[in-house]
């Protein structure tokens, strides 16, 4: 009877294409990429005030990039390990901590320090496990427009962070603002505890990397999606 209870009121959720996982989801992944597309801005109050070269706070800023890449396998395993919930948990909080240290920072070399561990948490707060749990939380129907949804959300993120970084700066030090960001990434707690969904299968689980890279070049959509990013790669890199 209970089991009859729990598939009758599970289904028309997984009937739905807007759920709480991907609002959740998406409200993470704005907040994530908003921060991370606005350092720029920064750029120039910070090398005003210490009287540094550009290409330091550049270099902050390229390293950053860099250990968002690197963090991305690390939390992957992290949430294969521990859970999904958990290895985000750990970015907001490493993201969370690099952003109010950097308030305090007076050196190049401790911002490129500090950049590192908010790469991290960009890897630990991005599409990577986002898109998973949203995936995974979705019906067959209902999936690829679920992920295009929390992928626009990350892009929407993207434009709405530079302006709001400007407009914080034009009221606030960038001291200031990077503490308000620090409380901004912080506040997508809230919305964790939402983020659940059924843990992958022993048969997913055991299925080689062969088999799935297979399974997705037949795949006409992976095609398209990849055909898709391979130019905005090349354009990144360039």
């Amino acid at each position: 009877m209970r089991t009859s209870v729990a598939m009758s009121n599970s289904a028309p959720t997984q009937s739905q294409l807007v759920t709480p996982v991907l609002i959740a989801g998406s409200v993470i992944l704005i907040l994530s990429f908003a921060i991370r597309s606005s350092f720029g801005v920064f750029q120039i109050p910070i090398a005003e005030e210490f009287g540094w070269p550009r290409a330091n706070f550049s270099m902050a800023i390229a390293i950053q990039n860099l250990f968002w890449g690197i963090g991305q396998p690390i939390f992957g395993a992290l949430a294969e390990r521990f859970s999904d919930r958990r290895a985000i948990l750990l970015g907001i909080l490493i993201y969370a901590f690099g952003l109010a240290l950097s308030a305090f920072a007076t050196e190049p070399g401790q911002h490129f320090v500090l950049e590192a561990l908010v790469g991290m948490g960009i890897a630990g707060t991005g599409m990577g496990l986002i898109l998973a749990i949203v995936g995974r939380a979705s019906s067959d129907k209902n999936r690829s427009m679920a992920l295009a949804l929390a992928t626009a959300a990350a892009s929407l993120g993207q434009v709405v962070g530079p302006p709001l970084a400007e407009i914080l700066l034009s009221s606030f030090a960038w001291q200031t603002v990077f503490l308000i960001f620090a409380g901004l990434i912080l506040a997508s707690l809230l919305v964790l505890p939402v983020l659940t969904s059924p843990m992958a299968t022993k048969a997913q689980l055991e299925e080689s990397m062969g088999a799935v890279l297979r399974r997705a070049a037949r795949d006409p959509s992976y095609a398209l999606i990849f055909m898709g990013s391979f130019p905005a790669a090349i354009s990144l890199g360039s």
